[in-house]
């Protein structure tokens, strides 16, 4: 066998995303370019948990991105950031990102690979830069190991690195919640559960379509300035004063471990985020949602059924596997 510079061929263990049955395709595939392999994944994973990456070394990317939590930040409105900062906006969930075209509350993200520029530089998140974390990585024995293993160059450099953290991030899929087996003939809703599912296709499917429970548009909910963030939203990317106070709509899965919710983490409880669409919704914003200018007329039985439904997307497999912990 001729070897190319003398060396043997690269090899790697190739893997496929889930595609679930049902499920609408990606837009974009997120790995055209950055084929998934295990290489690729477990280098990601490495990278995904190291505070080194961090200034301090405080901070890693699962620390405001946890798995208990859906890879949200679990009970927190901001997360700390370097130097007792914060950030000033929620922390999403990290999962079924492929179906994602664009990322961040705003959409200021249009490619996974990309994305971790931002949280990697800000000044109040992990205000490193990246000759500072390359530097670091390739003193590291093992990461020297896993990039050689992962990549057919064996380079440590920000384009390896970001392809890395994206095959990790983007292999994260939420598809056994017990809706999905549900759907899939595999178990059954109770009669609670069936009711809130009934509330939630008159009112929520709307803008939180199944089977993602988003349908990843920007829209203004009615909720009021945050006077002390001033965040204004879709319009601080696009400059449209039509887009002002828009925000993407989050996936309603998993959402009862994703708490506190909104960009800015103003609600704590489900009840609360219900009560907002029944009577807290203001109708005067010029930028308003169409669907949500009449509010929502949902009774208190009907709330505790929607409760209850919302219940049934959260993944206890996702969750808890072993594949997205932390390695040792």
């Amino acid at each position: 066998m001729a070897f190319i510079n003398n060396q043997p061929p690269h090899k790697v263990t190739h893997l496929k995303l889930v595609m679930p049955a049902g499920w609408p395709k990606p837009s974009t595939d997120i790995f055209a370019f950055n084929p998934l392999t295990e290489e690729g994944f477990q280098l990601g994973r490495k990278l995904f948990y190291d505070a080194r990456l961090s200034k301090d070394g405080n901070f890693s990317c699962s620390g405001c991105h946890q798995q208990f939590a859906a890879f949200a930040t679990y009970d927190h409105d901001f997360s700390h950031g370097f130097n007792n900062s914060f950030t000033t906006r929620n922390a999403p969930g990290l999962f079924n990102l492929a179906w994602q075209k664009e990322l961040h509350w705003d959409g200021g993200i249009n490619h996974i690979e990309v994305q971790p520029l931002s949280p990697l530089t800000a000044v109040n998140e992990m205000a490193e830069t990246l000759p500072a974390v390359l530097k670091k990585l390739k003193a590291d024995t093992a990461y020297i190991r896993l990039f050689k293993a992962a990549f057919s160059d064996g380079i440590i450099n920000s384009q390896h690195l970001l392809k890395a953290l994206a095959q990790f991030t983007g292999s994260i899929q939420s598809y056994n919640t017990k809706y999905d087996k549900v759907k899939r003939g595999e178990d059954s809703f109770t009669l609670s559960e069936t009711l809130g599912y009934k509330t939630f296709i008159a009112h929520c499917n709307g803008c939180h379509k199944e089977p993602l429970f988003t349908d990843n548009s920007f829209r203004n909910n009615g909720l009021t300035l945050n006077e002390k963030l001033k965040d204004y939203g879709r319009m601080t990317i696009t400059g449209k004063p039509a887009d002002s106070l828009k925000f993407k709509v989050p996936s309603l899965r998993n959402c009862t471990i994703t708490f506190p919710y909104m960009h800015d983490g103003r609600l704590y409880s489900l009840g609360k985020v219900i009560d907002h669409y029944r009577t807290g919704i203001d109708t005067t914003q010029r930028t308003l949602d169409a669907l949500l200018k009449k509010r929502m007329a949902i009774s208190n039985q009907e709330k505790v059924d929607l409760v209850s439904f919302l219940l049934t997307l959260k993944d206890e497999e996702m969750i808890h596997d072993t594949r997205f912990l932390q390695p040792n």
